[in-house]
């Protein structure tokens, strides 16, 4: 099999996970450039990682052999990165979130539709082994339709996690908990759940943390569907905790928390899943999650290329939850019922 060639543009924080990912992926991906404008993070990524290290996106852009790029740089360059890309017919993996806005992000979004490249997005919380079975068991039928998800996210965050000039502003990041943790499982919620029509509730900055944007939500929630929910989402719970979403069905409940589910049916009969994976990040460091996840991010996108499909995440279904959180922002500022966005 023909590798698929990729380039990583952006060696800061977020790099480590994808290039543990593309090592295990050697036999069918190969990193053909590693750029970043700093010379300390290059070197610092060399040190650790077997890549060849460029000092221009030229070097990226110009190079025909390259197929793809994975961005992992700060989310407020994503837009402009993408469009480059695009316009040299190179595929996209996006880091999320796609942008600091909804509308950068459909600009984003739009840019590698209409030069049809693909583009995958970074939202592994999809992949874990549990959440994979629930969406089986789901597609099923066994469990009947949906009418209550609850949906909560209470991970904790130092204050010297925000002290790092740009973290958790609107600027840099595009807010706080919802678009920079939260994402990740609202996403999940999404996928397994269905659409969001419509939410009312509370956003703000508790004194915990000293930052310009949120770091607590409470909101109850309707989805398409009819069924009712709530998210509860938080960087202020010490010590942190796993994410947990339970699904109330017709026939019985699922609760899918960080890397384990359980199903249990009005008919006594249970589904248990564990995992001797970690899920991870939801205390002070955020990175302490394995990469197994953003492997099987990556093995999907190379797949999607070389099949000519779509992959699991793409643009428009991570528009989605950026049009979710915009709601749950504007409820939370004005108090009033916010119908959520549709694509």
């Amino acid at each position: 099999m023909t590798r698929t060639r990729i380039a990583l543009i952006g060696l800061g924080m977020a790099v480590t996970p994808h290039a543990r990912g593309l090592m295990d992926l050697a036999d069918t991906v190969e990193v053909a450039a590693a750029y970043s404008p700093s010379q300390a993070r290059r070197q610092a990524f060399g040190e650790h990682f077997p890549f060849p290290l460029v000092d221009s996106l030229e070097a990226i852009f110009d190079d025909a052999g390259i197929e793809a790029v994975a961005v992992l740089t700060p989310a407020n360059t994503h837009c402009e990165i993408a469009e480059r890309c695009a316009a040299a017919g190179k595929h996209v993996l996006m880091e999320k979130p796609l942008d600091v806005t909804t509308a950068r992000a459909e600009r984003l979004v739009a840019a590698c539709r209409a030069a049809g490249v693909t583009l995958g997005v970074v939202l592994q919380h999809r992949f874990r082994p549990a959440a994979l079975k629930l969406a089986a068991i789901l597609r099923g039928g066994e469990l009947g339709a949906i009418v209550g998800c609850s949906t909560a996210i209470r991970l904790w965050r130092p204050q010297s996690y925000y002290d790092e000039p740009g973290r958790g502003s609107l600027a840099r990041d595009g807010g706080g908990v919802l678009i920079s943790q939260g994402i990740h499982t609202l996403d999940l919620m999404l996928s397994l759940a269905g659409p969001v029509d419509r939410v009312t509730g509370f956003a703000a900055t508790t004194p915990v943390h000293r930052m310009e944007t949120e770091d607590m939500v409470c909101a109850a929630a309707r989805f398409a569907n009819g069924a009712f929910g709530t998210i509860d989402a938080t960087t202020a719970a010490y010590p942190g905790f796993v994410e947990e979403i339970v699904l109330t069905c017709v026939n019985g409940t699922a609760r899918l928390a960080g890397a384990e589910l359980l199903v249990q049916f009005h008919d006594g009969r249970k589904v248990a899943i564990g995992s001797d994976l970690t899920t991870g990040g939801a205390g002070a460091d955020p990175m302490a999650f394995p990469h197994d996840y953003h492997c099987a991010v990556m093995a999907d996108f190379a797949d999607a290329i070389r099949t000519g499909r779509e992959p699991k995440v793409t643009g428009e279904e991570a528009l989605k939850v950026h049009r979710l959180i915009d709601a749950l922002i504007e409820t939370g500022r004005s108090g009033r019922a916010v119908e959520v966005a549709a694509g």
